[in-house]
């Protein structure tokens, strides 16, 4: 895996052999592991050469389109985020739900859920803002009506409060535990007991600024419960049960305490060494995608307003659900 760190504002990635021959350019790099940013946003860093190169203590010339050598170490400056407030966008959303209150929805794989450096626009908050104009005002200003989210790969529900006091309602919710969470995954590696509980602390690595890592110093209590649903040849489906919700706590949980990364996580696993051994059909089905098989399937709670019992379910994308059919039919 790659070395990277972050300091303020600017990210250092040194390039490995392996990621020499994972990938041909390196704004696809980029965009791979620095996944908040996009790859036109990455571009226009270098055009205003905000992207440098190093090799031996040495500047050296890099280019986009293709890789630089091994043992380059590639410094990323990233402007601060714009002090301007989100801006309603006409982005098409599947509303699960929506009362006066707040608003259920299918996130798709690919959005990032609200404004940071190098997603200003597209996002779901951008989304929301357009879908409910009286948003803003609740909650973050750059983040109004988020109680939670999503990582950018992630597909699935995801709640959004419509003013303040469900905001704060929902905020409590979460923060007690007592909501209900379940995602499904695909994951790779032989078989496994068929269910447990990974418990940890959970906190950023200690070398590398852009991920989390179990039991490391100042780490947060981190608690999945999973159950196997289906095991295939060498990957297999698995529903997760969050009691708490750290960052990136499921995808670091399954790579680090049960060693098998989800399918496609190009941050916690090789998803080019993944489709390697995998069944040729499964990677013609996967191709080019560039997402974690990650979903959030199932979200419940009581309403904070009315008291009412809530809960929603959506299965996971047409991709996730192509590899599953064709799984089963041939276990």
């Amino acid at each position: 895996m790659s070395e990277e760190s972050q300091v303020d504002d600017s990210i250092i990635i040194k390039i490995t052999e392996e990621d020499k021959g994972q990938f041909k350019r390196l704004d696809q790099f980029l965009a791979e592991k620095i996944s908040h940013l996009s790859r036109n946003f990455i571009k226009q860093l270098f055009k205003k050469d905000m992207i440098s190169g190093e090799l031996n203590g040495e500047d050296v010339k890099i280019e986009l389109k293709k890789m630089p050598a091994a043992q380059t170490s590639i410094n990323v400056l990233i402007p601060p985020p714009l002090p301007s407030t989100a801006e309603a966008e006409d982005i098409p959303l599947e509303i699960i739900f929506e009362d006066e209150h707040l608003v259920i929805v299918n996130k798709p794989a690919g959005m990032v859920t609200h404004p940071a450096p190098g997603n200003y626009t597209g996002t779901l908050v951008n989304a929301i803002l357009h879908h409910c104009p009286d948003l803003k005002g609740v909650g973050d200003q750059k983040r109004p009506g988020i109680v939670h989210r999503l990582d950018k790969g992630t597909s699935g529900v995801m709640v959004v409060a419509k003013d303040q006091k469900t905001h704060e309602g929902l905020v409590l919710l979460f923060s007690s535990h007592d909501i209900e969470r379940k995602y499904i995954a695909l994951a790779v590696g032989q078989e496994k007991p068929i269910g447990g509980t990974l418990k940890s602390t959970l906190g950023r690595h200690p070398q590398n600024r852009l991920k989390m890592a179990i039991d490391v110093k100042n780490g947060k209590e981190a608690i999945t419960h999973y159950k196997i649903l289906n095991n295939f040849d060498k990957y297999f489906l698995i529903e997760l049960k969050l009691e708490t919700g750290r960052t990136h706590q499921i995808r670091v949980h399954l790579s680090s305490i049960l060693k098998s990364p989800i399918l496609c996580d190009s941050t916690y696993g090789n998803p080019s060494q993944q489709l390697q051994r995998l069944p040729k059909e499964i990677s013609e089905i996967i191709g080019d995608y560039p997402h974690p098989f990650l979903h959030a399937k199932v979200l419940g709670f009581k309403h904070p307003i009315t008291g009412e019992d809530l809960y929603f379910e959506k299965e996971p994308p047409e991709i996730f659900q192509k590899v599953l059919d064709y799984s089963k039919d041939e276990t």
